[in-house]
């Protein structure tokens, strides 16, 4: 096949361009260029800004268009409308965050969406103008955008549009590094806090196992929606946890340290405490707890937490390994919040 990949070089798309590689596709990037492909070999590299210069893919046809950096409206009405004649199939990377409720367990592609205030919408084209594509800019807007985005690729593209909505995203070149942040922590020993129960359920997609199913979902042709997280079984938090000391073979050790102690003190969810939100947070207990039954029925197969974590370490003690984390505890931070919770 011929796969177009709008971004290409940051963490899903990077896994993409491997992926597709891999099962022998010719593959062509088109972004602005300001980061470099990690494997540049045999890679056509097409350099320019999805708002201003689609006109350099014109004359040209590929079999299936993969969106990852699609983030507002007007910049999928823009794609499509460029690509409507030149492939057969867009496949758009979402998001789980496009639902409205996450106090419902166990939520299908079926669940009620986000919506969007005229507002909201305006302020966020204005920022994706401004050439930011990282999607966190974006804040609370940012599943309801992606829900607009989908619609303007399902409109553009009726029977030939396939959407992906990733949960929690793991891997290397993980940019926000929140699964990162524990491989990490615990790899560096000594007395972790671990939040809330250990038996509480987490779910994550590994890039690399995402990128092969969307993939090999673009070979056969695949349409519709599909919620893509996982593991294919229940993971507690502290499975997850004790799966980390044992690839990194430390001395680490875990003290439980319940909700009510943690909103006390005020430690922030999901950024300052990755994979943890609050039981008591009912309007976002459903997070982790997504149904991906339809993507593993169309051959989703996540690989082992062993093989994550292993590769995740692997990338995150190699080049630029003493980079400053974006997400987690702080040092001087988890020792306050230890002291704390045994006084």
């Amino acid at each position: 096949m011929k796969i177009l990949i709008l971004g290409g070089t940051q963490f899903i798309g990077i896994h993409l361009v491997a992926a597709a590689r891999a099962r022998g596709h010719e593959v062509t990037v088109f972004n602005r260029g300001t980061t470099p492909l990690v494997d540049a070999d045999g890679i056509e590299q097409i350099t320019g800004d999805r708002h201003r210069d689609l006109d350099r893919l014109a004359g040209r046809r590929w079999d299936a268009v993969v969106d990852t950096c699609g983030y507002v409206p007007s910049s999928l009405e823009s794609s499509t409308a460029a690509l409507a004649d030149a492939v057969d199939r867009y496949v758009f990377i979402s998001s789980i965050s496009v639902y409205a409720d996450f106090s419902t367990h166990g939520m299908d592609e079926t669940a009620p969406l986000a919506t969007l205030s005229a507002e909201s919408l305006e302020k966020a084209e204005a920022v994706d103008r401004s050439g930011r594509v990282t999607g966190s800019e974006y804040g609370g807007a940012y599943g309801a955008l992606k829900v607009r985005c989908e619609d303007v690729v399902r409109s553009a593209f009726p029977e030939r549009a396939l959407v992906v909505r990733p949960g929690l995203v793991a891997g290397s070149h993980d940019p926000t590094e929140r699964f990162t942040y524990w491989v990490v922590r615990v790899a560096r020993g000594g007395e972790i806090l671990a939040p809330g129960r250990p038996e509480r359920l987490i779910q994550y997609i590994d890039a690399a196992d995402l990128a092969d199913w969307t993939i090999q979902s673009a070979e056969r042709r695949a349409t519709g929606i599909y919620n893509v997280t996982g593991p294919a079984t229940d993971l507690t938090m502290a499975a997850f946890l004790e799966e980390c000391r044992q690839v990194a073979a430390g001395d680490a050790t875990f003290t439980w340290v319940p909700d009510a102690f943690l909103r006390q003190h005020e430690v922030k969810s999901w950024t300052e405490m990755p994979l943890w939100i609050p039981e008591t947070e009912t309007g976002h207990s459903g997070l982790m707890h997504i149904d991906c039954r339809k993507a593993f029925a169309s051959g989703l197969r996540p690989r082992p937490v062993r093989r994550t974590i292993e590769d995740v370490l692997a990338w995150a003690n190699g080049p630029g390994a003493d980079r400053k984390r974006k997400n987690g505890l702080a040092e001087d931070r988890e020792l306050e919040l230890l002291r704390a919770w045994r006084g």
